[in-house]
């Protein structure tokens, strides 16, 4: 088989978001051809952590674990945080506290003084060790995937020493993410920013991004022609009635993180109306929240009066989400309402496809999330400030729930969305640059 270098700074035993697109990419690759190199960190200090995703690491996969310096040690002891404790992902204000100097000053140091991010301590040693580790055992392809975007600089100065053809893969924005404003950076350290990401764009044979606004906001920062390789789910599509029991409450189920700019309050604001209009609705609506959420989340749902409908969960693995999200009468979606909305096409939306269970998605309708929601009839995309649309919504998934007739349209489009086909379409990206 072909080799390709995979440079990711999540790896198993990270969980969360960030760790799924090459976790299960690099997964098919042998079928196709390739051998997955995956080049990862040592003892890294990762938001969450799920043990259970060791089991999909593909066993040709040849795994090279690195020591990583990161500074969330000294940023714990000036905080007063425990040790033990993980460092929070999204800026998620757990406290429901303003910030006071040590934590702006902590943002401010962070945005300024670790370019493009805490773990460009480790671009170095990093460099220093694949060079030699590439001259002993040669690769046909280097993929790099951020953020964060210090693997792309990895990935880069490879490109530099080696010549070895090369793929950023963008899953988020860089200097367009939507907490850069709030990164508090000098002139100075705002050029160095836009002057990375640009050198990386320009210097890559090419730039894959997960969604079609993204790509767009890649090309005009310098990025030639750059592909669209969504994320996608890796369960089985159960056709038709899925065997897994659905709750006999009318659930409505979020899954992963929600912080304070996905605090929809209009949402909240729906259903508090709706549930003062009609006792059965009262009665039977369940809002299931799993993982990490913003306390303001929590102070507005307490403020609408949902606390007794709602359920708070910590994460949960991801081996057992398939059964929470096909046991769900409805799935909740809920888009960043920051400047880049419209570009935002987060993981989970993949995987709530593969459920067969209607999608009621909080964000621009002319967005990438809904555009591809639309496509697969899969469910319904509301504006965050259309609080009637909102409703009329809910009351409609209400009504067939009640009849028991609520459930995906087609399944027929969705499938391409599987990490083996997107997998597939990848490695023909590879072939074309790796000739």
């Amino acid at each position: 088989m072909k080799r390709v270098l995979i440079i990711t700074y999540y790896w198993p035993p990270s969980g969360g978001s960030g760790v799924q697109r090459w976790l299960k990419m690099s997964k098919y690759l042998p079928e196709f051809g390739w051998q997955p190199v995956i080049y990862t960190a040592e003892d890294a200090e990762y938001p969450v952590e799920d043990p259970s995703l060791e089991n999909d690491i593909c066993p040709e996969a040849e795994v090279i674990r690195r020591p990583i310096v990161e500074p969330y040690s000294f940023y714990k002891k000036f905080l007063g945080i425990k040790k033990e404790e993980k460092v929070k992902a999204g800026f998620i204000d757990e406290t429901g506290k303003q910030k006071g100097w040590k934590e702006r000053l902590s943002v401010w140091i962070r945005g300024n003084f670790f370019i493009p991010d805490a773990r460009c301590w480790w671009v170095k040693p990093s460099v220093r060790y694949l060079k030699a580790y590439l001259k002993a055992h040669p690769v046909d392809a280097i993929i790099s995937t951020g953020p964060p975007h210090s693997m792309h600089l990895i990935a880069m100065k490879l490109k530099e020493a080696l010549n070895t053809p090369w793929i950023a893969d963008f899953r988020d924005p860089w200097t367009e993410i939507d907490f850069y404003k709030d990164l508090h950076l000098t002139r100075c350290a705002d050029r160095k920013h836009h002057r990375q990401e640009h050198k990386v764009l320009a210097s890559a044979d090419k730039v894959v991004a997960v969604g079609w606004s993204m790509a767009e906001g890649l090309k005009k920062l310098g990025a030639n022609d750059p592909e669209v390789i969504p994320n996608g789910y890796d369960w089985i599509i159960r056709h038709g009635n899925a065997p897994t029991p659905l709750s006999s409450d009318f659930t409505l189920t979020h899954i992963g993180i929600i912080g304070a700019n996905r605090n929809e309050h209009q949402l909240w604001q729906a259903l508090k109306e709706l549930k003062a209009a009609d006792s059965e609705f009262a009665n039977k609506l369940k809002i299931r929240l799993i993982g990490q959420i913003d306390q303001s989340v929590a102070q507005a749902i307490d403020s609408c009066g949902l606390n007794d409908n709602t359920a708070f969960i910590p994460y949960i693995p991801h081996d057992q989400i398939q059964q929470e999200q096909e046991s769900s009468q409805v799935l909740l979606l809920l888009i960043n309402n920051t400047p880049n909305a419209k570009g935002i096409l987060t993981g989970k939306l993949f995987e709530y496809l593969a459920s067969g269970r209607p999608i009621l998605c909080i964000g621009p309708e002319d967005g990438d999330a809904s555009r591809i929601i639309s496509d697969t009839h899969a469910g319904t995309t509301v504006d965050f400030e259309d609080k009637e649309k909102i409703k009329e919504v809910v009351i409609n998934l209400f009504e067939r729930y009640r009849s028991n007739n609520l459930f995906h349209e087609s399944h027929i489009e969705t499938e391409s969305y599987s990490r083996h086909n997107l997998t597939k379409r990848y490695v023909e990206l590879i072939n074309k640059i790796a000739i």
